[in-house]
């Protein structure tokens, strides 16, 4: 049978897609949820995996009734027909298009592609009347001595281990760095066994002074903090502020680390460094939004992260986002954002106007949310002199081993000015990743701002899948 019904293609199946499906579909709108995953929850909700037959996956996770909410809801969608959900789709494109209706009016098409499983060797296309983003986010990396080294990895990766893997990769860690992030990971190696010696955090604690207005009015982040900080006392973490990790030492594996205390300057002190033996290192500086889709669509930026409308639109008609890609701030602000972004896509594909009034809880978090981590950022931001950490002889881009010397010529000697002129000259972010890992630190080295790249595709694509690509759009214009 033909469903008539709008249809809407959600990218991105974490807290703010969940949202945003759960959302549309109760007011009428056929959608179809892509995601890379093999099962739903994104990176905060991430679960582990079938085979390994966790007990009590709940340990690993909190706020864990809210997934719990959006798991059944969405079964229900699926069982029901309102919602198809693609798992193991990883999206490299979003087209759109200019359709004309009987009449002469235009109406949105958009054509989703997508690679299919673990190899990315097989195309599958979606085809929608309106797009959602909910891509998420991505980690910061900034690079030091001995960064490349076995058992130095990200937070979030550490992260993503203990909960789809219930995997740790070492007995002994050292977890640095700055951000919130910082707390679950750390708590998290502790309670699966790990030997966590220290949390060692960037940040100045007399920052949050400053900020109380805004921790005043999300008191349950206060608490959540005050949780971890109590956790870290159960397990012996020592709280190391206002200190970095300067060194990883090893060869074949990671031995120890070294730590030193930072002035106000962000420099490191001189005479405060202390060597930390351990064999895993989870470090991390933050997150930066995906934007590849919403760039390739041509969807206007602020800075870094999509702008939207108070509905979660963007500039590109019949296109939403929400979550980490409009702004990095956490599950519960992605919810929200996710919550509005689904409504209202819902009504306008209806062919009615939104009623603001429906989503009015969830838009008064989204605003309270949004100061909160605005206070946060300006809390959690990396030393201001990490860059005096990196040497000449400090590989930066890690996939085509570009050196931090290299780069310091490429602007000193050579001229560079920007991120791009650094990549012509060095082949910085030239190799796989495309300097979605190096680019933060090219761009710190350079010192210049990190802008869109503005690539055409969101992930490496095979040339057969582009030339099969080619010959459908071809067959399928006419002459």
């Amino acid at each position: 049978m033909t469903d008539d019904r709008p249809h809407l293609a959600v990218i991105g199946a974490g807290p703010a897609g969940l949202a945003a499906t759960v959302a549309a579909a109760a007011h009428g709108v056929r959608v179809t949820l892509i995601d890379s995953a093999a099962r739903a929850g994104g990176q905060f909700y991430r679960q582990p995996a079938t085979e390994l037959n966790a007990g009590r996956p709940q340990a690993l996770h909190h706020q864990w009734r809210t997934w719990e909410r959006l798991r059944d809801a969405l079964a229900r969608d699926v069982e029901a027909g309102h919602v198809t959900h693609l798992t193991d789709h990883h999206v490299w494109l979003v087209e759109r298009r200019l359709k004309q209706q009987a009449g002469g009016a235009d109406r949105n098409a958009f054509t989703v592609h997508a690679l299919l499983g673990p190899a990315q060797d097989s195309p599958a296309e979606v085809r929608a009347d309106a797009v959602l983003l909910a891509t998420g986010g991505y980690e910061k990396i900034l690079p030091f001595p001995g960064w490349t080294v076995p058992g130095v990895l990200t937070a979030g990766g550490a992260q993503a281990m203990l909960k789809g893997n219930l995997a740790v990769s070492g007995r002994t860690a050292v977890v640095a760095g700055t951000g919130p992030l910082l707390l679950p990971v750390a708590t998290g190696l502790a309670a699966a066994g790990v030997e966590v010696d220290a949390l060692v955090e960037s940040a100045d604690p007399k920052a949050f002074v400053r900020r109380t207005r805004a921790l005043a009015a999300q008191p349950g982040k206060v608490a959540e903090g005050a949780q971890y900080a109590a956790q870290l006392l159960r397990h012996r973490v020592k709280l190391l502020t206002r200190h970095t990790v300067v060194e990883a030492h090893g060869d074949e594996r990671l031995e120890a680390v070294t730590v030193a205390a930072l002035d106000t300057d962000g420099r490191v002190r001189p005479g405060t460094e202390r060597r930390i033996a351990c064999d895993t290192l989870a470090v991390g500086h933050g997150m930066l939004p995906h934007t590849d889709l919403a760039e390739t669509l041509g969807c206007r930026l602020d800075g870094i992260d999509v702008h939207v409308d108070d509905e979660q639109r963007t500039d590109v008609p019949g296109v939403w986002a929400a979550g980490e890609t409009t702004g990095i701030g956490g599950a519960a602000l992605s919810l929200a954002e996710g919550h509005i972004a689904g409504r209202s896509a819902a009504a306008r594909l209806n062919g009615t106007e939104p009623d603001p009034r429906t989503w009015a809880p969830a838009a008064k978090s989204r605003t309270k949310l949004r100061e909160f981590f605005a206070a946060l950022d300006t809390v959690y931001a990396p030393p201001a002199r990490w860059t005096d950490l990196v040497t000449d002889d400090t590989v930066v881009c890690r996939c085509e081993e570009v050196t931090g010397g290299a780069i310091r010529e490429a602007v000193d000697g050579l001229g560079a000015g920007d991120v791009r002129t650094v990549k012509l000259l060095t082949r910085a972010g030239m190799g796989w990743c495309q300097g979605r890992m190096c680019g933060p630190a090219v761009a710190g080295l350079a010192g210049c701002q990190l802008a869109p790249s503005r690539r055409p595709f969101a992930r490496p694509v095979p040339l057969g899948v582009l030339a099969r690509a080619g010959e459908s759009e071809s067959a399928a214009e006419p002459d």
